[in-house]
């Protein structure tokens, strides 16, 4: 198959486009089918040519997300199942307003996105790795998650704002009327299935074409990473110019707790990774925000409070409190409601900066990997 058009900046597409005797300002209308209309075919570029479209359906392919299943939580939670072009699946969750978790301000619609198919890493409460890594996902296919959300908004809602806008063209400026789909993300956290930092050149490149004005125009503060504790890629990541925020899958504030549900802590401990965020915070001067998900009779003790809290101080970090969704096929549990409560009292306690995520989609298996883990069994049984 040939590369997806999606998975090129807008430098790359430039020199195709010259290459192939265009005029520059076709790039502009291309992108603005690509990433403002959302366009599914190159038929539907329609002041685009026929000749270059064509030449573009014969160099380049334009691919999109099947969607195979959506499950919608009384709390609005959308989480969607999507089919890339090989079988495969993967899956993106859209969360309603949040308090500032990971902005400035308040968020308002943040999708959670996905970077593998399956995870290496093996974490064990988590589903995305029960039946292990199959591939990294593509430029194109980290980009058009956002881009099949948007699709789906606009369809679903029928919320279209008329514009006028002007399109240059051989002639000069040419004023049209079209409609143009309202955007609905504008938060994004790196968290879904996989190790986002394990798919290091395909992430930041997809993140790069998100976050630019002639792309999905999502600002980079609004961009937040994490990682299990992958130190030499946080390190390259301090180096990025971008101001991507980052978190840390931390899921437990010692090696003993570390060590029994995270196996990456055994390559990388977390001497290794606090120090890696040290440097990731000297070069970039941002919070980092530590992710802990509460897990009963593992890390909700309030003897865990402590390690945590010196952690977070020494790290200048925050850290949000995530309940455990219960998997299918995991032993594991989630706390009692006063036992997650009392944790974070205990940590505001000792002056550490702490948010407890209270119920967003736990009916709908919003847990990492389960609605795809659940479609493949049905799949195969089937």
């Amino acid at each position: 198959m040939p590369p997806d058009i999606k998975s090129l900046n807008r430098e790359e597409l430039e020199a195709q486009f010259k290459s192939l005797g265009e005029p520059a300002y076709r790039v502009a209308q291309l992108l603005d089918w690509l990433y403002v209309r959302r366009a599914a075919s190159w038929d539907a570029m329609t002041n685009l040519p026929k000749a270059l479209r064509e030449k573009l359906r014969a160099q380049f392919s334009l691919q999109t997300l099947e969607l195979a299943r959506k499950q919608g939580a009384e709390d609005t939670t959308q989480k969607f199942l999507w089919k890339l072009a090989d079988g495969q699946f993967i899956e993106s969750v859209l969360i309603p307003a949040n308090p500032a978790l990971y902005g400035e301000a308040s968020d308002r619609h943040t999708l959670c996105i996905s970077t593998q198919v399956g995870c290496a890493y093996g974490c064990k409460f988590c589903a995305s790795g029960l039946d292990g890594w199959k591939r990294n996902l593509g430029v194109h296919e980290i980009v058009e998650q956002i881009s099949a959300v948007e699709r789906w908004h606009a369809t679903a809602s029928l919320k279209c704002s008329v514009s006028t806008v002007q399109t240059e063209d051989a002639g000069g400026l040419k004023t049209e009327n079209s409609k143009l789909k309202t955007r609905l993300v504008d938060n994004l956290v790196v968290m879904g299935m996989g190790e986002p930092l394990a798919n290091y050149d395909n992430l930041i490149k997809a993140l790069k074409i998100l976050n630019a004005p002639w792309g999905g125009g999502i600002g980079a503060r609004k961009i937040t990473i994490s990682t299990s504790g992958l130190a030499p890629q946080i390190r390259k990541l301090a180096v990025e110019p971008m101001q991507f925020r980052l978190a840390i899958s931390l899921h437990g504030a010692t090696d003993a707790v570390r060590n029994r549900i995270m196996p990456v802590n055994k390559k990388y401990p977390l001497a290794e990774l606090t120090a890696a965020c040290e440097d990731y915070q000297k070069l970039k001067g941002r919070m980092i925000t530590l992710e802990y998900i509460l897990i009963a009779g593992i890390n909700d003790s309030l003897e865990q409070t402590r390690p945590l809290a010196t952690l977070a101080k020494k790290l200048y970090a925050k850290v949000n409190l995530i309940p455990y969704n219960k998997v299918e096929d995991l032993p594991w549990v989630r706390p009692a409601d006063e036992v997650c409560e009392r944790f974070l009292a205990a940590l505001e306690k000792n002056d550490v900066t702490a948010t407890l995520r209270r119920e967003k989609g736990g009916d709908i298996d919003a847990a990492c990997g389960q609605l795809r883990l659940k479609t493949e069994r049905e799949l195969a049984g089937a």
